[in-house]
């Protein structure tokens, strides 16, 4: 590694340490305590008035150091919270006083053992009678900010610039806890979801990432190739056709919380490697599965954050059921003063937005069409938690036909705040109708159009053997989270976003 001068210096003090006797890098600890269970362990002995003295054996990061003559004072951090050390010459001695001011930096992971005691500020202090390095840090972290902690000045490390953040994730949760609770609540969500739907009685389950054909989305494949197959797959755009396999095999309730892979645009709420929470739910349509959708987000809200009204972006946002329920045809009327239905063509439908003045890709598909004229006109004013339903056939390959109207589907997407956060169909069952679905994706999207639905003849023998009529649900994890802790930036979910590799590299 190229060392700066600080770097230099704090490899020169790994090498005294050892020169004297001192493992910097030792294999065994003898941590016998997290900082949150000595604290709290001291605070019940209190209120239970023992006299006892309880002692601990601490470790973590080496986050704040005040050296006061005879006195130090440090803070420490673990994954469950921070505590005061408390060192004093009268315990250690001179020699260990100096050892800990020569060679013990911010950033470094130290092991402490000693007494927990209340300082006469009031706080809740380990006075130390041991110590050792657990692990030398060699770089420092990040520039250092003030912070009122517990009445007191603490210096302690920050880090900002979002492009550094993103490339140095690992210094990033060093020192920004901010981030750190990003990442436990996005845990915590996860975990309710699958609460949620074990209590329903789902059935957890996993199926294929690498795939060899890809299905149940329109979206462009990443291609791989397997060696000893001889063959190349797909890296799977979604988990539908797998999925709905098993209910044709008896598992009426299924879902997988998983990796998904697009090979699309990278936005503020777009990432081409995702997180994605699909359920099949046997013998029920859109409509339950659009009640049971208020019903989980709203279960999330209250196990996670303890309320259902939240804000994004300035915004409150209330995830109370019902959410607000629009059609998608009669809203590009309103919003638009377009009816698709008077546009039964692509050729008529891009002739009429051409019309408008509006960027149109030669030869797209209608479904295509009337999705450009959605995001345009009237997703961004979709704020509020809302359901738009019945989309049109040819966008919607695996949804069955709204009764009564062969050019519609039974399908809803959910919107909040402008961006799309779920999307679920009363799924087609009918195998014939299903292949002659696949054909017309493959006869209107453009030769070479990759975000064209391949036909997938196992999947039609699987539904051949009769697939229960069932509800499908699809949500992106990350833009969940991203809505529901304040993040503009889908990035800032994700604990290791893909970037551009660096010119300078």
């Amino acid at each position: 590694m190229e060392l700066n001068e600080l770097e230099r210096i704090r490899c020169e003090k790994i090498q005294q340490m050892r020169d004297s006797g001192f493992e910097p890098y030792p294999t065994r600890t003898e941590v016998t305590s997290t900082t949150a269970d000595a604290i709290k362990a001291f605070e019940n002995a209190e209120k239970a008035g023992n006299p006892e003295t309880l002692t601990a054996v601490l470790g973590g990061r080496l986050r704040a150091v005040r050296l006061m003559g005879k006195l130090a004072f440090a803070h420490i951090e673990d994954g469950s919270g921070r505590i005061q050390l408390f060192f004093r010459v009268n315990e250690l001695g001179e020699a260990e006083m100096q050892r800990f001011k020569d060679h013990f930096d911010l950033g470094d992971f130290i092991q402490a053992g000693g007494d927990l005691v209340r300082t006469r500020t009031g706080e809740v202090s380990l006075l130390v009678r041991n110590f050792k390095m657990l692990a030398k840090a060699i770089t420092p972290l990040p520039a250092a900010k003030d912070e009122v902690v517990d009445g007191q000045v603490v210096r302690h490390a920050t880090l900002s610039d979002p492009e550094t953040r993103y490339r140095q994730r690992y210094a990033d949760l060093a020192v920004n806890q901010e981030v750190r609770q990003i990442f436990r609540t996005r845990a915590a969500v996860v975990r309710a979801l699958r609460q949620f739907l074990d209590s329903r009685g789902f059935l957890e389950v996993e199926t294929p990432i690498l795939q060899p054909i890809y299905g149940g989305a329109a979206a462009k494949p990443f291609v791989t190739h397997h060696n000893q197959l001889k063959q190349d797959l797909y890296l799977r755009i979604s988990f539908e056709l797998y999925l709905k396999r098993l209910t044709v095999g008896g598992f009426d309730r299924v879902y997988e919380i998983g990796r998904d892979f697009r090979n699309e645009g990278v936005s503020y709420k777009h990432n081409p490697e995702f997180t994605q929470l699909e359920f099949y739910w046997a013998y029920a349509d859109y409509l339950k599965v659009m009640e049971m959708t208020e019903e989980m987000i709203a279960y999330v809200c209250d196990s996670v954050f303890g309320t259902r009204k939240l804000t994004y972006d300035g915004v409150e946002l209330d995830f109370n059921p019902p959410w607000q329920r629009v059609n998608l045809r009669q809203s590009l009327i309103e919003k638009a003063n377009i009816d698709i239905s008077l546009y039964p063509t692509a050729e008529a439908l891009e002739e009429m937005m051409v019309s408008l003045g509006m960027k149109v890709k030669p030869g797209e598909a209608r479904g295509k069409l009337i999705a450009q004229l959605l995001e345009e006109f009237v997703e961004p004013t979709l704020v509020q938690p809302t359901f738009m339903v019945d989309y049109p056939r040819d966008i919607s390959p695996l949804a069955k036909n709204l009764p009564g109207d062969p050019s519609t589907v039974e399908r809803f997407e959910g919107f909040v705040c402008g961006m799309e956060l779920c999307n679920a169909f009363t799924e087609l069952n009918d195998p014939l109708e299903q292949e002659k679905r696949f054909l017309e994706m493959g006869r209107d999207y453009k030769a070479g159009d990759e975000e064209q639905h391949p036909m997938d003849e196992d999947y039609l023998k699987a539904m051949s053997y009769g697939m229960p009529p069932q509800g499908g649900f699809g949500m992106g994890i990350d833009r969940l989270v991203m809505l529901l802790t304040d993040q503009k930036n889908i990035r800032e979910v994700l604990l290791f976003p893909p970037l551009r590799e660096r010119d300078d590299q």
